[in-house]
């Protein structure tokens, strides 16, 4: 290949634009959308990471809350915002993992309409017992619900919830049958559990953590593939009923299809920087969350596999909503 005196000369001049996305970028705040109203943990924790990036970029990062519809709306929003990286979508187990196998009419496509940013933070999921509840392990829980199938209640957060998924992805797993009790959160459920009219629930460590605490639940087994620092001595459903099981909530960062790659880049270097933080860490832990930042790469991988997780329980538990 020749190489001419013009494309010498031209050469400098083109570098600029290569590098305008990363340098100039961000010259105004930018936007986070979040698919929940505030308060709930994917809004806590996308403000968690919000706040720190404020701190290390000269631009503000706010947080702008859309809720409803399962989130679909403000994931739409987020496919659509201009490609500049100053828009992010917080996107989540339910909105990135679920949505894509129980909606019907999906106004966004999970996979090709983002471009994957991180993962910022898995709450984990855990089975919890009213503390009359005659078994007292997750393997004697087992043995009551083989003999009497689909007699036994278990609260979830509601319908097509990470909560509700798990449920169906242990009953698909195990062949156990329960009577999936469905509540408009985790909150009413777990009130329902403490008061003894439900004995059993799949909820969010982040939820039941104070419940366990106080000896208001009892704590069975935990949803994660491995132990979890909160509930230590607390085995795993992989280890103890389904090798390899695994579910959980969890948030992640992304943006629309096209944005920069050295913009994404970018902002993921600075999410995983401030989530290797170990004050940070402990703060998450103690919120009843993992921290867990990832390459866009590895977040790219995970959202797709929790996809054909999901598809496969949505399709043989038959779940679907109205949307």
């Amino acid at each position: 290949m020749t190489i001419t005196r013009r494309g010498l000369l031209a050469a400098p001049a083109l570098l600029p634009f290569a590098a305008q996305a990363q340098s100039g970028w961000p010259e105004r705040p930018v936007r986070i959308i979040v698919p929940f109203p505030p308060g709930q943990a994917a809004d806590i924790f996308t403000r968690l990471v919000a706040d720190q990036l404020s701190q290390r970029w000269p631009q503000r990062v706010v947080v702008e809350n859309r809720g409803g519809g399962a989130g679909a709306p403000a994931l739409e929003a987020g496919a659509r915002a201009a490609p500049d990286g100053y828009t992010l979508t917080a996107g989540t187990s339910g909105t990135l993992g679920v949505n894509p196998s129980v909606l019907q009419r999906l106004p966004y496509d999970a996979e090709r309409d983002f471009a994957p940013i991180s993962n910022v933070v898995m709450v984990p999921l855990l089975v919890i017992a009213h503390p009359s509840f005659p078994a007292q392990t997750i393997q004697e829980l087992a043995a009551l619900v083989r003999a009497r199938p689909g007699e036994i209640n278990i609260a979830s957060a509601g319908p097509a919830t990470s909560q509700h998924l798990a449920i169906e992805l242990l009953q698909l797993r195990t062949g156990l049958r329960f009577n999936i009790v469905h509540y408009r959160g985790s909150g009413p459920g777990i009130s329902d559990l403490v008061a003894g009219n439900v004995p059993l629930m799949m909820d969010s460590v982040a939820s039941a953590l104070p419940q366990v605490q106080g000896g208001r639940a009892r704590a069975m087994a935990v949803a994660q593939p491995r132990r979890i620092p909160q509930l230590p001595e607390l085995p795993t459903i992989g280890e103890t009923l389904s090798p390899g099981y695994e579910a959980a909530g969890w948030t992640g960062l992304v943006a629309p299809a096209a944005t920069p790659p050295e913009i994404v880049r970018r902002i993921s270097a600075d999410v995983r920087a401030i989530l290797d933080d170990r004050a940070l860490q402990d703060r998450i832990l103690g919120m009843g969350a993992i921290a867990d930042p990832g390459t866009p790469e590895e977040f790219g991988r995970f959202v797709r596999s929790e996809i054909a997780k999901w598809r496969e329980v949505a399709q043989a538990a038959n779940v679907r909503l109205d949307g």
